[in-house]
């Protein structure tokens, strides 16, 4: 399929993601539990000012203010009736930001889970789940979304179903899911179990791979398990910046810029090729993950060893592909907080 993204990944080995959406607007004034995708309508000049702070930062790539930005979220907020207004609004801020950067930037419709659980384990069906994905989809495209971008996906059905409702939009997509259970998603999906998920899709993604989830550790351990299935499409990497802690009632993310510099070269070397960041990342650190990828030479694929030396140690003794059941290990390695 012929679109931007696609065009831009043949002349390129690596391209830098943006980072966290909630974080940044949390610095912004968001409170807890305000709907941010409102904003989009209310707040014009701060979603703005988002994605600016992406693109000056050097992004090759950003994702809209739309993750919760379908009728089953929304509903908690009674704005369920406003699902295509406030993806639409979300992607136009983005076309209107990429188009003043003087390059070429890539908007991504950020979409995210719907919140349910899908049948037969819940009483979301694939036909509900395909119309509201549709409807996201329908609101990013006409807002001049270049592609659409599923994330933090835990199920292989929701999974199928947002691709299912991308064909009827006619719109390329991206998809990640958020690896945060012993190497496994929380409903169990593998590295390897994902690879084999999008090599079966009858409207596969233009890239796939990993985002959230512990931390960047835990995070470059499943993108070397993908990797090692020998992907066919191009892998994301968007980790964490560091790990959450509880702070003067806020959560607070401690890995410095230093430290994600050393994780987007980590994560080009272990096969990603779109290199961003998730909860905690902010502009300063997007702009040492730039410089690294700019000037760092590429390497071989690090060792897990390499990868706990640098980032900390892994979560779990397992990566879900051993079968395995969940088992804490222990921190190795050294963490710059």
């Amino acid at each position: 399929m012929s679109n931007p993204l696609s065009t831009i990944l043949t002349d390129r080995n690596w391209l830098l993601a943006d980072g966290a959406t909630g974080t940044n607007l949390f610095n912004m004034g968001l409170e807890a539990g305000e709907p941010p995708e409102l904003w989009n309508t209310d707040h014009r000049d701060r979603i703005t000012t988002l994605y600016k702070g992406a693109v000056d930062a050097g992004c090759d790539l950003f994702l809209t203010n739309t993750f919760g930005g379908n009728a089953s979220r929304l509903t908690l907020h009674d704005a369920q009736d406003r699902v295509f207004e406030l993806n639409q609004v979300g992607a136009e801020i983005g076309r209107e930001v990429a188009d003043a950067s003087g390059r070429k930037v890539i908007v991504a419709g950020s979409v995210g889970p719907t919140g349910e659980i899908m049948a037969p384990m819940g009483a979301l069906t694939h036909e509900r789940a395909v119309e509201m994905f549709h409807e996201q989809a329908e609101g990013l495209k006409a807002g001049g979304a270049d592609v659409l971008w599923l994330e933090t996906i835990s199920a292989p059905e929701e999974f199928k179903a947002a691709a299912e409702a991308f064909a009827l939009a006619d719109m390329p997509w991206c998809g990640t899911m958020s690896f945060d259970t012993a190497g496994r998603t929380m409903m169990g999906v593998t590295s390897t179990a994902m690879v084999k998920l999008v090599n079966k899709l009858p409207n596969p993604p233009v890239a796939f791979g990993a985002n959230c989830g512990v931390g960047a550790s835990d995070l470059l351990r499943t993108v070397l398990g993908m990797k090692q299935s020998v992907p066919t499409r191009p892998l994301i990497a968007k980790g964490n910046a560091g790990i959450p802690k509880y702070h003067d009632g806020h959560i607070h993310y401690d890995g410095t810029p230093e430290l994600m510099a050393d994780y987007a070269v980590l994560a080009r070397d272990c096969g990603a090729t779109v290199i961003g960041g998730c909860c905690g990342t902010t502009p300063e650190h997007l702009r040492h993950m730039r410089e690294a990828l700019e000037t760092r030479p590429r390497g071989d694929a690090p060792s897990l060893a390499n990868i706990a030396e640098v980032l900390g140690g892994f979560s779990s003794e397992s990566d879900g592909t051993d079968g395995a059941g969940p088992k804490r290990a222990a921190r190795r390695g050294r963490r710059r907080a």
